[in-house]
């Protein structure tokens, strides 16, 4: 995907480092000091464990900037992304919908966050809080789309991106308030049939907005986002991490349900009533 020196969204909001870590005093952390001090203590010579710290300090600091570098590179991507969901549904809102488009707020963390959805992890993936009209994620999440899902490149995290933006969408549009009310009176196994139709539904949305960012596509963009549909889908998941799959326990929908979802709108761009409400009402194979 065509990026680099674009303009990026001014709806981002950087919570990362708000994490833990052993803070460091003259380069040297303070458990190395500590250390030092019960080693002189107990006749040993402290000075020593002191210098070899300062002589392994600066390839620990040259790492840590290596990869704050990536990480502000990936947060500036993601802006990027933003950027153009912001431009499209704004556009295509008021042309096919007749309403006027609210553009959400992305929250960068780094391994946990506090949401109006409540606390999450970064183990939680991304995620978007219709509580607070806001998506959420670890942009740690990148690295896991291209090492545990097999699913590498930039367009990869835009379609993921693209998705959770899909549920701004259809908060907007009133479709989770819907699922959301459903939950005391279906049974746990239909409320999970409603969570697949919204997740494909997001898929749906994210295949309209790369359909209408084809400008910036570049050869190979739309196979890493069927790579990535495909990686998260429940059947792959399961099978992954258990070995055989409950389709009953599906609330994301099977990887060809995903990459076909994403399929149709990308080939289709059109966004209605009726074909959102289609999914519901459309069968599941």
């Amino acid at each position: 995907m065509r990026w680099q020196g674009r303009q990026g969204s001014d709806n981002v909001e950087d919570r990362r480092g708000g994490g833990g870590g052993t803070r460091a005093v003259g380069g040297i952390g303070i458990g190395v000091i500590i250390m030092a001090i019960i080693i002189q203590l107990l006749g040993g010579d402290g000075c020593a464990v002191i210098q070899q710290a300062a002589v392994q300090q600066p390839q620990t600091q040259q790492t840590q900037t290596q990869t704050s570098a990536e990480d502000d590179e990936l947060s500036k991507f993601v802006s990027v992304v933003l950027k153009d969901t912001e431009q499209i549904w704004g556009k295509v809102f008021p042309e096919q919908l007749g309403r006027r488009y609210e553009n959400p707020i992305l929250v960068l963390f780094t391994g946990q966050v506090r949401s109006a959805c409540g606390n999450a992890s970064a183990a939680t993936g991304p995620f978007y809080c219709p509580g607070d009209n806001k998506l959420y994620i670890d942009l740690a999440f990148y690295q896991q789309l291209k090492n545990q899902f097999k699913a590498p490149g930039d367009f990869a995290m835009a379609y993921v991106v693209a998705h959770e933006v899909g549920h701004h969408v259809q908060n907007l549009l009133g479709f989770t308030q819907y699922v959301h009310q459903q939950k005391r009176q279906v049974s746990e196994k239909q409320y999970n049939q409603l969570s697949v139709r919204l997740e494909l539904m997001a898929d749906y949305l994210a295949g309209v907005w790369a359909h209408h960012n084809s400008e910036f596509l570049q050869e190979g963009d739309v196979e890493e986002a069927m790579r990535a549909a495909h990686a998260i889908g429940d059947d792959t998941i399961q099978k992954r991490g258990r070995g055989y799959i409950v389709p009953d326990s599906f609330t994301h929908g099977t990887s060809e349900q995903r990459m076909a979802s994403f399929r149709a709108g990308l080939e289709a761009g059109i966004v209605s009533d009726d074909i959102l409400k289609g999914f519901f009402t459309q069968r599941l194979d």
